[in-house]
């Protein structure tokens, strides 16, 4: 089970950290994801990190802004977004696979003014 939480609504240059806490599975072994949807569009990966944290990917339109990092000990992804746009206006969805897929059920942002 993946649970997200710390969505919310934000003004343009604020800041948000959504949490996804993991159970039911081998955390430590998941690589882990966040994926974004905006209405009307296609989900987006937004940002990955390898199992033990020594790899970490962004999309282009994130990078500089947004921190993906992981606390093994307490089975939590976070992803960490500052100088929000209203383009990362979406549901963020964490996602994990350790050979098996799973995700959670979603936490909405919103960015507006």
């Amino acid at each position: 089970q993946l649970v997200e939480s710390g969505g919310g609504l934000v003004q343009p240059g604020g800041s948000l950290r959504l949490s996804c806490v993991v159970s039911g599975f081998s955390f430590n072994a998941a690589y882990m994801r966040w994926h974004r949807q905006a209405p009307g569009k296609e989900r987006e990966l937004v940002a990955t990190i390898s199992s033990a944290a020594a790899t970490k990917t962004y999309a282009d339109s994130v990078k500089g802004r947004f921190t993906i990092s992981r606390d093994n000990t307490k089975n939590t992804v976070y992803l960490q977004m500052d100088n929000l746009k209203t383009g990362d206006t979406a549901v963020y969805y964490c996602n994990a696979w350790d050979g098996n897929e799973y995700w959670g059920q979603g936490t909405q942002v919103t960015v507006s003014s």
